[in-house]
């Protein structure tokens, strides 16, 4: 049953009203035609009991996709439950065992990477092509999650006679994940394949704003032959965030998404002993020196700044033009209107629509702050119409120049095509900027001199550094290391620190006398009762 703000927002819905131009008949069908997203527990999708609803719409047509449920604390205490039994037998299953389910997983990813693509652009709103790119850089983990025997090997040591002591890396329980919006396949991807391929059971939280990628994920996890139990997917907002930050069952959460969210989250997470680590916001900065080359720049910038609709938390959102370089800021005008803003279905879309209308007010607001507070504001995106999508959350590529460090444009995570650009008289002064801003996600240098990349590099105060590479996200092989106010935990997300934030280390020291050992003769005759 709909709750009651779930239901003005179905009645509010187009198929609604031409149900109740009609009849009666006709518009509960078109109250049982919207389809209803299910939750994955213990093996099985399943109807959730809810009278809570969440209202997804695509953004580009504000059309309503699905109807997300905000599970019961019954569901929740399933999921939890089922979780802990399955730990019991798959914290026994060879390593292995676990590491052919990554296989059959990473195969069937590549399979359906269309598939998931499809979700995301609906239900997200980003380009197909990018969509893609959210999947394969999630499917790289999962194909690095298939080295496991490699990363879970441990340390020995004869450290005295007939003595050794060695390390066992073993799993910590039921872990969960709390994902955000912008990357409904990646983010996912970023935890229960290295959570369940370490021996945990995980319950992921997919955004409620998308979830459809991690449903498909689900399914697919599932034919791969993940146990019923070690995977589950629930669903909710504040009050399923609060459960899987109290229950007693889980012992680790990762989650990546808004600043509030996350000290939210790593605070009353950490009170109940758990582990957490929690990528919150970003800033992050690119430097451009007069020396670098102006055609690689400009185009690297562009798509760093806009792609994707600047949703992206490594977006390169703010630039400091260092001397002479902020004279290429015409050049970087005609390349970001050349850019084509469009439903991400559309062939020549480079960037589709926000994700909700709410999201699209914020920034609209946060540009507006920046021509109140003396910014120069010599792109303007706002007020977009897109044909045929006339009532899709769009805002076009949009640049801020002579921005100081005290406007809220500055302050503030945009999360949209915005471009920031303040301007520098040396590379002292534009490190400087960067060092004093709170957050330390990744940060970019666009030059030609090897000594002034080193320089930026050994000084900045940032995780994740580019040289002439706008958003410097590593490949798991490598982790994501975010820094200063951009994470909370002090373990990064996937690679090694990721093998060591879901795992605890076991040392064990043991004394074999060779004294004690039999005489090593071989028995030849037929051995008798004693």
């Amino acid at each position: 049953m709909l709750s009651y703000t779930a239901m003005r927002r179905v009645t509010a819905s187009p198929a609604f009203k031409r149900a109740l131009s009609t009849s009666r008949p006709a518009l509960y069908a078109a109250q049982a035609a919207i389809p209803r997203t299910k939750l994955f527990i213990n093996g099985e999708f399943i109807d959730s009991k809810t009278d809570k609803w969440i209202e997804l719409r695509n953004p580009a047509t504000q059309e309503i996709v699905t109807l997300v449920p905000e599970a019961t604390p019954e569901e929740l205490k399933y999921a939890a439950d089922s979780a802990a039994e399955a730990f019991k037998t798959w914290k026994k299953t060879s390593i292995l065992h676990r590491q052919r389910k990554m296989l059959d997983l990473q195969l069937l990813i590549r399979d359906n990477m269309d598939r998931i693509a499809h979700s995301i652009t609906l239900e997200q709103g980003k380009t197909l092509a990018d969509a893609r790119g959210d999947v394969l850089r999630g499917l790289q983990v999962v194909e690095s999650a298939c080295a496991i025997p490699h990363m879970l090997m441990g340390d020995t040591l004869e450290v005295a006679t007939d003595m050794d002591t060695y390390t066992i890396r073993e799993p910590l329980g039921v872990v969960a994940g709390i994902t955000p919006f912008n990357f409904p396949a990646m983010i996912p991807l970023w935890m229960f394949p290295l959570a369940n391929v370490t021996g945990n059971t995980c319950i992921i939280k997919p955004s409620e704003k998308d979830p459809g990628a991690t449903m498909i994920l689900a399914e697919l996890a599932h034919k791969a032959g993940i146990p019923a139990g070690v995977l589950n997917v629930v669903h909710g907002a504040r009050d399923t965030v609060n459960f899987i930050c109290d229950n007693e069952h889980i012992k680790a959460i990762s989650f990546v998404g808004s600043d509030q969210a996350g000290h939210y989250i790593h605070d009353r997470g950490s009170r109940n002993g758990k582990r957490v680590q929690a990528n919150l916001g970003a800033k992050n900065h690119g430097i451009i020196m007069p020396d670098a080359n102006k055609n690689h720049t400009l185009n690297q910038l562009t798509g760093a700044a806009f792609g994707a609709a600047g949703q992206r938390c490594m977006a390169l959102s703010t630039v400091v033009f260092v001397g002479k370089a902020q004279e290429w800021l015409p050049e970087l005008v005609e390349r970001a209107k050349q850019l084509k803003v469009s439903s991400g279905f559309e062939a020549d879309a480079d960037l589709g629509p926000l994700i909700s209308p709410e999201s699209l007010a914020r920034v609209e607001r946060l540009i507006e702050s920046g021509v109140k507070e003396g910014a120069d504001l010599i792109l303007d995106g706002r007020g977009i119409k897109v044909q045929k999508y006339e009532k899709g959350n769009f805002i076009g590529p949009s640049i801020l120049t002579n921005v100081k460090t005290n406007m809220e444009c500055y302050r503030e995570e945009i999360f949209g095509p915005v471009l920031v650009c303040l301007n520098a008289d040396t590379l002292d002064e534009a490190i400087d900027i960067i060092n004093k801003n709170p957050y330390g996600n990744g940060t970019a240098i666009f030059t030609q001199s090897g000594a002034t990349a080193r320089k930026f590099t050994n000084e900045v105060d940032a995780g994740q550094v580019g040289i002439n590479v706008p958003i410097p996200v590593p490949l798991p092989m490598f982790s994501f290391t975010g820094s200063r106010g951009s994470i909370r935990g002090d373990v990064n997300f996937y690679g090694k620190s990721g093998i060591s934030f879901y795992t605890s280390t076991k040392t064990v020291t043991a004394l074999w006398r060779h004294e004690d050992a039999e005489a090593n003769v071989s028995a030849v005759n037929m051995p008798t009762m004693k």
